[in-house]
């Protein structure tokens, strides 16, 4: 017996019942699809895939924000250091 070959969108479309509520043994009646690869389907196309997608995005987001609350102290250093130069020379200019 060969072996069937679906479609990325078919693929989903199984994966998206599934999260709908179907079970497993629903499609497999419905649509003559084995468990194993209704299972390698959901692996590879659930919603938990995207939130790797998410958490990746989320790490480079953290990654900016430490990157600009650096570039923030930094940039308070240098005011700090500038108001007591001016300061400084203000009280000479007295």
């Amino acid at each position: 017996m060969g072996k069937k070959l679906y479609d990325q969108e078919f693929k989903k479309t199984i994966v998206d019942l599934l999260e709908s509520g179907k079970t497993p043994k629903e499609l497999l009646t419905e649509y003559g699809v084995s468990l194993a690869s209704i299972n390698r389907w959901r692996n590879e196309f659930s919603s938990t895939t995207n939130n790797r997608e998410d958490l990746s995005v989320l790490e480079t987001e953290k990654q900016k924000v430490k990157a600009l609350e650096k570039e923030l102290k930094e940039m308070k250093l240098e005011r700090d250091i500038l108001k007591k130069a001016v300061s400084i020379f203000s009280k000479s200019d007295r």
